[in-house]
């Protein structure tokens, strides 16, 4: 039984803590595990009415999954990160079909795997300290853990806008997109908690008479940018739009994407374009899985955790280097079916 996770029963609520708090609670293989383990045996008892995930001690509710890890494991065999990802997404596909309420609260930065955990929940918490962002392109990834599926349905291209840019939204705005259920004051949260303990029944109820009109979300101030400029489903044409443009906040964007991986923009369009035609989760998490087994092996991952997380120089090298040199056949490649043998199953 891993540390880094504190599974405990209140009453009729099963209570799911994350528990790395100099990682900000970034998932490991252990953690992802043992909320399936505590989902499964949950699942089946009656007396467990709900489920309750936060974190422990420290902030941040989960920055996301063992990146190094993965890029230990991406540039040897891979065994290590294909085993991480078959397990974190058969939590993210069991959390997305329980039958069960669960609650996220997401008190704090929410990124990568710690969408993977929150998004599926029925009731998502967001707080004046909510920081959710997919800023998987810039160390050479894709937003995964199910974000094929949650940002290709978001209004207008917002997700596209996300996917490539790593935009960070705070929790007014995650409210504006249906990214979270409520919008709770932090200084309430321990409140909020006890009466869920004390009666998941009234769960609706509860959160209902908690929650607070949400500020303004600022993000939809750029929604006609945004749905103009992100219209299209190629990284060139995106990149032409932004230049033509002549704005400021059209310039800001092609410089921010000027730093991101081409390789992972181009995998991550292709994600939401084919996860807007998905026709369950459960696919969505069988074509990511055969993405992220290839591009964890690809130079584009291991040298975007050098820069970022290793190296911490900010300047990584990409290769191919510009949106033209990342060609079809390469995304056709790495989003090529796997072998049944190989490929990624529910629990």
């Amino acid at each position: 039984m891993t540390t880094d996770l504190i599974v405990e029963t209140s009453g009729a609520v099963g209570r799911l803590r994350l528990n790395r708090p100099k990682a900000l609670h970034a998932l490991n293989a252990g953690m992802c595990q043992a909320i399936l383990d505590a989902l499964e045996d949950w699942r089946g008892d009656a007396s467990i009415r709900a489920v309750l995930i936060d974190h422990a001690e420290g902030r941040g509710f989960c920055a996301g999954g063992d990146i190094r890890l993965l890029s230990e494991s991406g540039a040897g065999d891979g065994a290590a990160a294909r085993a991480f990802f078959h397990t974190e997404y058969r939590m993210n596909h069991r959390l997305f079909t329980y039958a069960k309420p669960i609650v996220a609260v997401m008190d704090g930065i929410t990124m990568g795997g710690g969408v993977g955990v929150a998004l599926p929940c029925a009731k998502r918490i967001a707080t004046e300290n909510t920081r959710l962002a997919m800023p998987e392109t810039g160390i050479g990834l894709f937003p995964d853990v199910g974000a094929g599926w949650y940002l290709s349905r978001l209004p207008g291209r917002i997700g596209q806008y996300l996917a490539l840019t790593g935009h960070r939204l705070n929790g007014a705005e995650c409210c504006a997109l249906g990214l979270a259920t409520h919008y709770i004051p932090s200084a309430d949260l321990d409140e909020a908690k006890r009466h869920i303990l004390a009666d998941p029944t009234a769960l609706d109820a509860i959160l209902s008479d908690l929650s607070v009109p949400a500020p303004e979300a600022d993000i939809l101030a750029h929604r006609g940018d945004i749905d103009r400029l992100f219209a299209a489903d190629t990284l060139e044409d995106i990149s032409a739009a932004l230049a033509a443009d002549g704005g400021a906040w059209a310039r800001q964007q092609q410089e921010l994407l000027a730093t991101k991986s081409p390789q992972a923009m181009k995998v991550s369009l292709r994600l939401l374009k084919d996860g807007a035609e998905m026709a369950s989760f459960a696919d969505e998490m069988v074509q990511e899985y055969a993405v992220a087994t290839r591009v964890v092996q690809r130079h584009d991952f291991l040298e975007g955790v050098r820069a970022v997380i290793v190296d911490k120089d900010h300047a990584p090298r990409w290769n191919p280097a510009t949106p033209d040199a990342v060609t079809d056949h390469v995304i056709d490649q790495i989003f090529a079916p796997l072998p049944p043998a190989e490929a990624w199953t529910p629990a």
